[in-house]
């Protein structure tokens, strides 16, 4: 799975492509050996503007106020760690459910 529990939460590991057609979660591949999750959006990479694009697909994808959805490394990298803030055993369910509809 590409993603942690932690005591504030979940952490994703996210590849990010930005100046996409859409905005979407496609699917799970593998990066340096880990799986992580994929995900486009149509913002730009300048000005944290993609960052903020992916905080709001991920919030959405999972159901969470916006607030509580923070990129929290790789605010430059395609690759990003992205902070769900909440409680890690509901997140962990809600997480695999989400990765689970996307390899069907």
């Amino acid at each position: 799975m590409p993603f942690r529990r932690d005591a504030e939460g979940v952490l994703l590991a996210v590849r990010l492509t930005p100046k996409s057609g859409r905005d979407e979660v496609e699917g799970i591949e593998e990066y340096d050996g880990a799986p992580v999750l994929k995900a486009r959006v149509r913002a730009v990479p300048e000005d944290g503007k993609a960052n903020t694009a992916l905080e709001k697909l991920i919030s959405k994808w999972i159901g969470l106020p916006h607030t509580n959805v923070s990129v929290e490394k790789g605010q430059t990298s395609r690759m990003k760690q992205v902070r769900l803030i909440g409680d890690a055993e509901t997140l962990d369910v809600v997480v695999r459910s989400r990765v689970r509809d996307l390899e069907t």
